[in-house]
């Protein structure tokens, strides 16, 4: 059977163009080597997500007397914990199969490559065929789209391989037990988001970063108000430290010796490009593929989304792009394009860190790379060209109700000249259930005085976005 579209990976991309495909009435084949969902339904986003919604109900408990009840002998059950994350996950995969089977869309377990080039035919923008092989039996279609995903990137540290007391993100995930003590290489979001668990659960935590912070891609002032926290809490944060070798569970870093039970390893995760030897041509950019906006790579008819395109590696964004992507195989009017530089992200902490668009940081250096050295001086320095405002979370009186002993921090940075939004950064829960507001703000290019004409309800935490206007 030739088919519409050959996707290789049932992520959140993959999933998306197949169900998106298919209800276009094109015939889809999805080949997907474990089980659907990819890393972010299996070992990412939500297992991740389930046990630290578990570590915060303890945590909650345990801290109930600021809110005037008492409990007591109050004790978590970790396989439990485990038991409930993997029936959560089994739930969401079956969802996921069950809307593909509803679509009618072909899906195929097994490892699935590109044909070699004697048997592949470039499709064209015309039409052709792209060969896909799979447990022994050749499929052909007109697009193939790559949704390969990441896989954990191991940093070519000495000790660090075969060694038992190191784990990955997959490993702690699966582990049954907690260990007792906890090294986590790595101050980035997952690192931090695995540094809140452990540390609401009662296992001593150090975190080691060789940056000279933790979450550097965010906005250091949102971020500094985590760290004074975490540090205070007693987690050991370490930053501006580059760990040099393991021996089991010490670790070596900047001539000093840590040692724990177990070492998390979570530097980053890299393109996987398995199964795509044969596109010998395909244009690569710092280890990921290279697509344009519309997430088309240089080979006709070849496209590739979600983390094996290395732009930013969210499952929101991935399923986007595959929006994109397909609806330019559709030829669809107009043609959609992502606005990255509006994209939300969220760092499941707690507190929770929201964001999008452009953080302080990149503001100032985007200005003064504009404006050069002489162009600042004139203008009277960087700060004429941008304003921040921002205000602590208490303002919100349902975070005040809600967040006894919080303080948190909203700021948000406008562009002077137009008085455009061009970013907004809160940490302080719930603030990754409003942040889609300032996104919309962020990718319409809302001026301060139309966003002062949205509507919050009362009470809600999301007022921040309107009081600090």
């Amino acid at each position: 059977m030739n088919y519409f579209l050959a996707i290789i990976g049932g992520g959140p991309a993959g999933y998306t163009a197949a169900e998106m495909a298919s209800k276009a009435g094109k015939d889809v084949v999805l080949f997907e080597q474990n089980a659907l969902g990819g890393t972010c339904l299996n070992v990412g986003c939500i297992p991740t997500k389930s046990l630290l919604y578990g570590a915060k109900q303890y945590y909650n408990a345990t801290h109930a007397q600021k809110y005037g009840v008492t409990a007591e002998n109050v004790a978590f059950d970790f396989a439990a914990m485990q038991k409930r994350k993997t029936i959560v996950v089994r739930k969401l995969v079956a969802g996921i199969k069950q809307r593909l089977n509803n679509e009618h869309c072909t899906v195929v377990n097994g490892v699935a490559s590109v044909a070699p080039p004697t048997q592949t035919l470039p499709s064209g923008e015309e039409g052709g065929i792209i060969q896909i092989v799979c447990n022994g039996e050749t499929y052909e279609a007109e697009n193939l789209m790559i949704c390969t995903g990441s896989t954990n990137f191991v940093p070519p540290i000495p000790g660090i391989k075969d060694n038992p007391a190191v784990w990955d993100s997959t490993d702690a995930l699966a582990a049954t037990e907690l260990p007792k003590s906890i090294i986590i290489v790595g101050g980035g979001v997952i690192g931090m988001e695995f540094a809140t668990l452990y540390h609401e659960l009662g296992v001593p935590v150090t975190v080691i970063e060789a940056m000279p912070t933790i979450l550097p891609n965010l906005d250091q002032e949102i971020v500094q108000v985590l760290l004074d926290k975490y540090r205070k809490a007693g987690i050991r944060i370490l930053t501006s430290t580059k760990v040099e070798s393991l021996d089991g569970g010490k670790v070596t870093a900047n001539g000093e010796v840590y040692e724990a039970e177990k070492v998390l390893v979570s530097v980053g995760r890299r393109a996987n490009l398995q199964g795509l030897e044969a596109l010998q041509d395909l244009e690569l950019e710092r280890g990921a593929i290279k697509v344009d906006e519309f997430c088309k790579t240089n080979l006709p008819n070849v496209y590739a989304c979600g983390d094996v395109t290395g732009k930013i590696m969210l499952a929101h964004v991935a399923s986007r792009q595959a929006e994109v992507a397909v609806g330019r195989m559709l030829k669809q009017i107009p043609l959609q394009r992502i606005a990255y530089n509006a994209i939300p992200s969220v760092v499941y902490t707690n507190p929770e860190i929201a964001s999008v668009g452009l953080t302080e940081q990149q503001v100032r250096d985007f200005y003064t790379e504009m404006e050069g050295a002489a162009g600042i001086e004139k203008a009277g320095g960087v700060e004429t060209f941008y304003e921040v405002k921002k205000l602590p979370m208490t303002f919100s009186g349902r975070f005040m109700v809600e967040n006894e002993g919080e303080t948190g921090l909203c700021k948000v940075i406008i562009e002077r000249r137009n008085q455009t939004i061009v970013g907004v950064h809160c940490i302080g829960n719930p603030c990754s259930e409003f942040i889609s507001a300032a996104s919309f703000a962020v990718r319409n290019g809302y001026t301060v005085a139309e966003f002062r004409q949205v509507v919050f309800p009362h009470p809600t935490v999301s007022e921040i976005l309107h009081e600090i206007l």
